[in-house]
């Protein structure tokens, strides 16, 4: 007689995750998880982790879930952060930052807002036969574009950056100890050096906005919805300006910069789009999936007792929404590491799902039509200089580290 038994999987490969291995590349990782052990523990995050993109989108979405901010993202954003609460906060915050970003509002000024921006970049560099275009290109219109929005026009491009990239290094410095300690609490020393820059630069622009409300979003933040002769405390609003100096600051340029990273892989479909601007929104969705700009970096936290995808979660569990892995999920896209101009057009999960889901989808869809539109009337013959390998970088947040091109001119 016999008898069948199934032995589980050796899950023990998962303890020797590392942080570094998930920055230069956590693909490889996750899509062993997404194969064996799609909801999982992961011990150098101390978190659960969710890699499926109908895992992903379940949690994201289950009544049974609630917001919950990463502990470095805690540290370092701080509390409200709007990616992080819920509730009357959450609709608050929501309240405060949406209207700017509503479509029929961003059409209203978009295309004035960043197409000089783009072009006064690509003047500096378009006669030069060369470029690298994450620093030089993708990164500033990205920041600058917000920045202006924010009304942080008197802030530096350069600066601006250098602040969303220390901010996403304490964000992203997320390895615990097994005793549920940070692993590296000197990794958000740079992080607090940033937070205080922008408060030293913010903190007399809101004095003034205070008394002189102005069209920019800062000022929008202190004022709309309040009663009149009252403003929203500074340090109420402060978390959600870090989040948008980070994560929004970022998004646009790196996606932006995956987006042609992509179509460098696909010559024939980089012509495609260059030949046909009207291509470019669709080659700008399938970037975002390819590369997810947001990569790993929101959680959600059981409010009860539940069981998902055959895993039981204890009340207070938190889980980590892996959209950049659910993108590459091989149930939902064929050979999805390959980047496809021409794949059926799927939903992706790079803006996230639920009430928590980006508020700036159309603002930073926009933001990246609009510089390459521009990139690819300004220099047609655009090519990839294969002298310099194209590098990624990040797990909560990743992107291209360099894009190195050349043309004819």
């Amino acid at each position: 007689m016999t008898t069948n038994s199934t032995t589980a999987p050796d899950l023990s490969w998962i303890g020797d995750i590392t942080m570094a291995q998930l920055e230069r590349n956590p693909y490889e990782p996750y899509e062993r998880l997404r194969r064996e052990a799609p909801l999982a523990y992961v011990p150098v995050l101390g978190s659960h982790v969710a890699t499926t993109a109908e895992i992903c989108r379940e949690i994201a979405t289950s009544p049974d879930f609630e917001a919950v901010i990463t502990p470095a993202g805690g540290r370092t954003f701080g509390h409200p952060a709007i990616i992080g609460v819920n509730g009357d906060i959450h609709a608050d915050l929501r309240s405060m930052v949406e209207p700017a970003l509503q479509p029929v509002e961003v059409d209203r000024w978009i295309d004035d807002l960043v197409r000089p921006i783009a072009r006064g970049y690509l003047a500096k560099f378009e006669n030069d036969g060369r470029a690298e275009l994450v620093s030089q290109y993708c990164e500033p219109v990205s920041v600058r574009s917000l920045g202006d929005l924010l009304g942080l026009q008197s802030v530096e491009s350069d600066k601006l950056r250098e602040w969303f990239a220390k901010l996403s290094r304490s964000f992203t410095n997320a390895a615990m100890t097994e005793d549920g300690e940070f692993a590296n609490p000197e990794g958000f020393v740079q992080g607090d050096e940033a937070k205080a820059e922008i408060q030293a630069t913010v903190d007399p622009l809101i004095d003034k906005w205070i008394a002189e409300p102005a069209d920019t979003a800062i000022s929008h933040w202190l004022h709309d919805g309040m009663p009149p002769g009252k403003t929203r405390d500074r340090e109420y609003i402060y978390p959600t300006i870090y989040v948008y100096l980070l994560g929004a600051m970022q998004e646009p340029g790196h996606g932006m910069a995956s987006t042609l990273a992509g179509l460098f892989s696909e010559p024939d479909q980089l012509e495609q789009v260059v030949d046909d601007p009207a291509l470019i929104p669709r080659a700008i969705s399938e970037g975002m999936r390819w590369t997810s700009p947001i990569w790993s970096a929101t959680a959600r936290i059981s409010t009860k007792p539940v069981t998902v995808a055959g895993v039981d979660l204890p009340a207070g569990t938190p889980v980590i929404l892996s959209y950049g892995s659910a993108n590459h999920d091989t149930g939902v896209y064929e050979a999805p590491t390959r980047y496809d101009l021409h794949r059926p057009p799927l939903p992706h999960l790079a803006f996230g799902a639920g009430n928590h889901a980006c508020a700036g989808i159309y603002f930073a869809n926009h933001v990246m039509r609009i510089a390459l539109e521009e990139l690819f009337e300004s220099i047609p013959n655009l090519e990839r200089d294969t002298s310099s390998d194209v590098e990624f970088w990040g797990w909560g947040f990743r992107g291209p580290t360099s894009l190195h091109v050349a043309w004819e001119v």
